[in-house]
């Protein structure tokens, strides 16, 4: 197993008397000793663990201080901890229960009953992995399209929203680009819908490899896409566009498809703009770019305002 414990205790001869209860029940592969909170949270920050054993009284830093430093880091503050303590004062348990303890031992304690609640409190720390796992997995679920991998329109909105208060707060700017593959329709029709999808995830994959890390790349529906760009001025943006659609028209295809070239067409808009507030300006100036891209004989990218190229 891979599971590791901390025990928080300035007692030497305690910490002995835990490791070799627990040792040959094999319920850890590793043990790490702190003699006080504070090395016991250094420790913890170095190297998280599954469940903390953790003395009350302590000199530099007691009990109640460690759990207090827990709860201000989100990635190590649901880690179970069990209160060691020889104090039989019912008040300062309590206390330890309120600051976030799962459990108290009272020192000294009975090997069996310590044996016993960290299997139970191991158990509760498992279930609650697997179902925060399932849960990362359902929103990651429901925010990607199942198609491309790419995220969903709702993820794209939520998103975008985020972006747009964001530049509001920091007088700072986000762009968009829409796409759509053109002439689509032709290309399901010829080779069927099966084929179609195959076009469908190398245009994703395509846009991924164009975009950076912390640009946001959302099938918007059907075969058209769209990426969103925080940070970056409409001139930037028209470059980012144009780097997407050479490299959709550059995609070889395999089979029956190798004789077909796959292109684009792009708008771009950004915010802030003097013509719209709001992401549904942004998405309609975005849209109204393209359409004029696939009037003016597709495969080319427009912006939606020519002046903020300047």
């Amino acid at each position: 197993m891979a599971d590791s414990v901390l025990i928080i205790d300035d007692s030497e001869a305690v910490r002995d008397k835990i490791i070799k209860t627990l040792e040959p029940l094999d319920l850890f592969a590793r043990f790490y000793q702190a003699e006080d909170g504070l090395e016991g949270f250094k420790k913890l920050m170095a190297s998280p663990v599954d469940i903390i054993l953790c003395d009350l009284e302590m000199p530099r830093m007691d009990g109640f201080k460690f759990l207090g430093m827990l709860k201000t880091r989100p990635e190590v503050s649901d880690t179970p901890v069990i209160i060691l303590t020889g104090n039989e004062d019912r008040e300062l348990k309590i206390k330890g229960l309120d600051q976030g303890a799962c459990d108290f031992l009272t020192k000294p304690f009975d090997p069996e009953e310590l044996v016993a609640r960290m299997r139970v409190h191991l158990k509760i720390k498992h279930l609650q992995d697997d179902l925060k796992r399932t849960n990362e997995l359902l929103l990651e679920l429901s925010n990607t399209d199942h198609l491309t991998g790419l995220f969903n329109r709702r993820f794209l909105i939520e998103a975008l929203d985020k972006e747009l208060q964001r530049a509001r707060r920091k007088d700072g700017m986000v762009s968009l680009i829409m796409i759509d593959l053109d002439h689509f329709k032709r290309i399901n029709d010829s080779y069927g819908h099966m084929q179609g999808d195959v076009v469908l995830q190398k245009v994703a994959l395509q846009l991924q490899k164009e975009l950076r890390n912390y640009d946001v790349a959302a099938r918007y529906g059907g075969e058209e896409f769209v990426a969103i760009l925080p940070d970056t001025c409409l001139k930037e943006a028209y470059m980012v566009a144009d780097r997407i659609r050479l490299s959709i028209q550059g995609m070889h295809l395999a089979g029956p498809m190798a004789v077909e070239r796959i292109t684009a067409s792009l708008g771009v808009s950004v915010y802030p703009s003097p013509h719209y507030e709001d992401i549904d300006g942004l998405l309609r100036s975005a849209d109204e770019a393209l359409y004029q891209a696939k009037e003016r004989g597709r495969n080319q990218v427009v912006v939606s305002d020519p002046a903020g190229m300047t």
